[in-house]
C-alpha cells in the first residue's frame, strides 16, 4: 500500500476554521482522515501540510512511526505550532488508515480498552464561543450550568477569570468569586467544575484567584500562568493546594518533561491537533504516567479531533476526562457523520473501523474558509493583554 496524495479541507466554524487532512492511498476507497485545526493560523497549517506531506508520499501509510519521524526530523527547522499541527493531522490520518485496513476501531490498535467508557466535560453553552468567552454575569453562568447538567454532564469547565493585570485587582477578584459562586450554586456539590485561567495571570494574581476559588472545591485549575513561565508556575505551585492542569500549548514530550520533573502539574492537557498527533500523545501519556500525572487532553476543536481523543481515552491507562465543544456550530453532524451521542456525560466505544468519523464534502463546501481575525484584548490602560 502506498500514499498517493495528502490534501486539506478548510471548514469555517465561526471563530475558527477546521483544518481536515485527507491522506489518499492506492487502495480504492481507503482514505485516512485527521484534524490539524489551529486558531487564526489555518492557512499556514495548510501550507505546512503541503510542504512536509511530500516527504511521505509514496510510503506505506501503515509504517506510522517511520513516517512520523520523517515528518518531524527531515525538515531542518523542527517544531513550532504550525509544523506540529501539520504533523498531527497527517499522523491521525495514518492511524485511521491502519485501523480501517484492519477493519477495527482505532482504539483496538492502540492497545484495546483500558476502560469501558470515556467521561466527557462540557463548556458553558455547550461550547458556543460567545457563551464560553463572553459570559460575564452570574445569571448567565448559573443558567448555562443548569443546562449542561440537564444534558447529562457531571463535569463542566468555566472561564471565570477576567482580564487581569500583573497584580491582583480587587474588582476582578470579586467578579471571579461571584461567577464561580453562581456556577457552584447552580451545579450543587457533586458536579466537578474546572476553572480555566487561560494563561492570563501573573503568579501573584493566580495565587489570589486560587485562594478565592478554593472554597468552591474546583476539580482543577487550568493554565494558571502563561505556558512559557516555568518559574512563575513554581511560585503558584508552592502556594496553591488545588490540582493544577497545563499543557495545551506544549508541543511535544520534550516540552512537558521539565514541568513533570519539577512536579508542577497534576493533569496534563496536550492537544492531539498540535502536539504531534496520536503518535506523540501516546508518548506524552506514557511519560506522564511515569510521574503519576493524569491525562485530560485539550480539545476545543472539531468532531474528528474529538473522536481521536475518545479512542485515546479508551486505550490510555492514566486518562482522566475529555473536553468537548458540542455546540460551537449547529451543523456539526451534517458535515461529519459517525460522531457518537454523549450519554449521561460519557461516550461509549464506537464500532466503526478507524476513527469512525467521515466528512460529508458537499455539506462541508457550504461552510468555506473565512479569514478570522485573531482576538485582541487590552488592559484598562490600553496595554496589550493575553487572550
Amino acid at each position: 500500500m502506498k500514499i498517493t496524495a495528502i490534501k486539506s479541507v478548510l471548514i469555517n466554524a465561526e471563530m475558527r476554521n477546521w483544518v481536515i487532512v485527507q491522506v489518499f492511498t492506492d487502495t480504492p476507497g481507503l482514505i485516512g482522515i485527521g484534524e490539524a485545526s489551529l486558531e487564526f493560523q489555518a492557512q499556514a497549517v495548510v501550507g505546512a501540510i503541503e510542504d512536509i506531506g511530500q516527504l511521505i508520499v509514496g510510503n506505506d501509510p501503515r509504517d506510522i512511526e517511520r513516517n512520523w519521524q520523517s515528518l518531524y526530523r527531515h525538515p531542518f527547522f523542527k517544531g513550532g505550532v504550525v509544523t506540529m499541527s501539520a504533523i498531527s493531522g497527517i499522523d491521525q490520518a495514518l492511524w485511521d488508515i491502519k485501523a480501517k485496513d484492519l477493519g477495527v476501531p482505532l482504539y483496538q490498535i492502540l492497545g484495546g480498552r483500558a476502560r469501558d467508557r470515556v467521561r466527557m466535560y462540557d463548556h458553558l453553552g455547550g461550547g458556543d464561543s460567545d457563551a464560553v468567552y463572553n459570559s460575564d454575569s452570574e445569571h448567565s453562568f448559573g443558567e448555562k450550568m443548569r443546562k449542561s447538567i440537564s444534558d447529562g454532564f457531571t463535569a463542566v469547565k468555566i472561564l471565570a477569570v477576567p482580564q487581569s493585570g500583573a497584580m491582583p485587582d480587587r474588582e476582578a477578584l470579586q467578579q471571579a468569586e461571584n461567577l464561580m459562586g453562581a456556577a457552584r450554586e447552580a451545579a450543587g456539590p457533586d458536579v466537578d467544575i474546572m476553572i480555566d485561567f487561560h494563561g492570563r495571570t501573573s503568579a501573584p494574581a493566580a495565587i489570589a484567584y486560587a485562594e478565592i476559588f478554593a472554597q468552591f472545591n474546583p476539580y482543577f485549575l487550568e493554565e494558571v500562568v502563561s505556558p512559557d513561565q516555568l518559574e512563575s508556575l513554581k511560585s503558584v505551585r508552592s502556594k496553591v493546594k488545588s490540582p493544577i492542569a497545563a499543557g495545551e500549548r506544549w508541543l511535544s514530550r520534550f516540552e512537558f518533561l521539565p514541568y513533570l520533573q519539577a512536579g508542577l502539574i497534576d493533569v496534563a492537557q496536550p492537544d492531539v491537533c498540535h502536539a504531534g498527533g496520536i503518535t506523540e500523545l501516546r508518548k506524552i501519556a506514557a511519560l506522564c504516567e511515569t510521574f503519576g500525572v493524569s491525562m485530560a487532553p485539550h480539545n476545543p476543536l472539531g468532531p474528528v479531533a474529538t473522536m481521536v481523543n475518545v479512542h485515546l481515552g479508551l486505550s490510555t491507562s492514566n486518562f482522566l476526562i475529555q473536553e468537548v465543544m458540542r455546540a460551537d456550530v449547529p451543523w456539526r453532524n451534517e458535515v461529519f457523520s459517525g460522531v457518537p451521542e454523549i450519554k449521561d456525560g460519557y461516550i461509549y466505544p464506537p464500532v466503526a473501523p478507524g476513527i469512525g468519523v467521515e466528512i460529508e464534502e458537499i455539506e462541508a463546501s457550504k461552510h468555506p474558509f473565512v479569514s478570522v481575525k485573531p482576538v485582541q484584548w487590552f488592559h484598562k490602560d490600553s496595554s496589550v493583554a493575553d487572550w
